[in-house]
C-alpha cells in the first residue's frame, strides 16, 4: 500500500523525468524490466518514483553493451532482494573478452583491406561475370 510520501508518476512524467520515450516504458514493461504500480480511470499507467532509478540502471547497463536479456536478469536477482554487483561484475568481464575478440577480427580485417589497397590495380574494361577484379581476384 502506497503511503502519502509515496507519489505516483503518470507515464509522461516517467518520460520527462527520465528522458526514456513512452514506447520505450511500454517496451520495458513488457519485457518485465519494469512495473507499473496501477492504472487511472481512464487507463493510464501509473508508476512508483523508484522507476526512475530502474530505467537509469537501464540506460547505463547497455550504454555499457549489456543486452536487455542480460539487464533483466540482474533485475531479478535485485527484485529478490539481493545486490547483482558480482553478476554486473562477471557480465562486464565478459564484454571486455568480447570487445577484445572483435578487436582482433577488426585488426584482421584492417590487414586484408590494407593489402588489397596496396596492390591496387586499375581494370578499364568489363570482364565477362566479374564485378570488380581487384576483389574477385584469388
Amino acid at each position: 500500500m502506497l503511503t502519502q510520501a509515496q507519489k505516483l508518476l503518470l507515464i509522461g512524467q516517467v518520460t520527462a523525468l527520465s528522458s526514456v520515450p513512452i514506447r520505450t516504458i511500454r517496451y520495458y514493461e513488457s519485457l518485465g524490466l519494469i512495473q507499473s504500480c496501477d492504472r487511472t480511470g481512464g487507463g493510464f499507467r501509473q508508476f512508483d518514483e523508484s522507476v526512475l532509478a530502474r530505467l537509469a540502471f537501464i540506460k547505463r547497463s547497455q550504454s555499457l553493451g549489456l543486452s536487455l536479456q542480460e539487464i533483466g536478469e540482474l533485475l531479478k536477482v535485485y527484485d529478490r532482494g539481493q545486490l547483482p554487483c558480482d553478476d554486473v561484475q562477471a557480465k562486464l568481464k565478459n564484454k571486455i573478452v568480447e570487445i577484445d575478440k572483435q578487436i582482433d577480427e577488426l585488426l584482421t580485417l584492417r590487414t586484408e583491406l590494407g593489402g588489397i589497397l596496396s596492390g591496387w590495380e586499375n581494370f578499364h574494361s568489363l570482364q565477362p561475370g566479374t564485378i570488380c577484379p581487384v576483389l574477385q581476384k584469388n
